[in-house]
């Protein structure tokens, strides 16, 4: 169970994003496992599709924020009990294609759907993999940074000194006493950074109901700005939910200082905020890496992969899918 398929992420993906006339609900969400839906489309606007995939995820059609940690089921289901409950859920909806994406490698569904195609002589393959990184935060904090390597300790927490040399530090969480300006903030560093906004319109609306329904589910969200002299030069998107606070977006001011890096100093703040409360055992960074360094690998404990794949039934198709690469 992870932050993703809880009521709050799916049921606001679901109201933002699922309301094209070519989505069809199949399967809620519980709060534990991922919903499905059925989107139908045209292969280079000719041949029709049926695809089915996780609510929080869209293969062609949408850009959304990342759904991790895609499940079908609950820990109670294993071995030959699991193969049967996907098979009836694969059996049980006319498709063309299932793209089930960032599933977690080595899952016991992930070798659950190796096994189904293969009894049903479906094509298998795989799309994409990614890596992503976490902090085991149940020991101490200091011996955390004794596993450092130098620079990347420097980075995370030595520079403080610097940082605090220049003026006064303070970290305040803006929810829920103004998330309007945290996401305005968050934009404005993307836009220096990657010319584009992180937060659109439509994808504001998403995040501001998921993080008023994340309460609900005894969720904390942490939209945490690091101010310099009164100033906001860093900002971190957080959510704590189960144990583990899990970190979905970030950014800071360029260039603000030659020797700082901002989002890693951040990022040290919250981490040991982490070790120091009680209940939180993780810190997950999620997929994905930096603009210029995979950053995550630097700072993490452990790593994890996700595995995105697609089961095609139809020779054709296969054919198809396969020659486009």
């Amino acid at each position: 169970m992870s932050l993703f398929q809880t009521k709050a992420w799916q049921s606001a993906w679901w109201e933002t994003w699922g309301q094209q006339k070519q989505f069809r609900l199949i399967r809620e969400w519980d709060g534990e496992v991922s919903g499905l839906y059925e989107s139908r489309y045209r292969w280079k606007g000719l041949l029709p599709i049926r695809s089915l995939q996780f609510v929080g995820t869209s293969h062609r059609e949408l850009r959304t924020p990342r759904t991790e940690y895609n499940r079908f089921f609950g820990d109670d289901l294993s071995g030959a009990s699991l193969i049967v409950a996907m098979e009836q859920i694969l059996e049980g909806y006319p498709w063309t294609e299932v793209v089930f994406s960032d599933l977690l490698c080595g899952s016991e569904e992930l070798s659950a759907l190796v096994t189904i195609a293969a009894t049903h002589r479906w094509a298998f393959r795989i799309n994409a993999s990614d890596d992503g990184y976490a902090v085991t935060t149940t020991g101490s904090f200091k011996d955390y940074l004794a596993s450092l390597g130098v620079n990347s300790r420097l980075r995370l927490y030595n520079r403080r000194k610097l940082l605090e040399s220049l003026g006064e530090v303070h970290l305040e969480n803006l929810w829920p006493g103004n998330p309007e300006l945290f996401f305005q903030t968050l934009n404005r560093f993307h836009r220096v950074r990657w010319d584009k906004n992180c937060v659109a319109e439509k994808s504001l609306e998403f995040h501001m109901k998921f993080l008023s329904r994340i309460e609900e589910e005894e969720g904390e969200p942490l939209l945490s700005v690091l101010q310099s002299n009164g100033k906001v030069v860093s900002v971190l998107y957080n959510v704590r939910y189960c144990g583990v606070v899990y970190n979905i977006q970030a950014g800071f001011e360029e260039n603000f200082h030659k020797k700082l890096s901002l989002g890693s100093l951040h990022l040290g703040y919250a981490i040991e905020e982490a070790f120091r409360c009680p209940v939180t055992r993780r810190f997950d960074f999620l997929a994905g890496e930096g603009k210029n360094e995979n950053y995550k690998s630097r700072f993490a404990t452990e790593s994890y992969q996700f595995i995105s794949v697609m089961l095609v039934k139809s020779v054709l198709f296969r054919a198809l899918y396969w020659m486009r690469g």
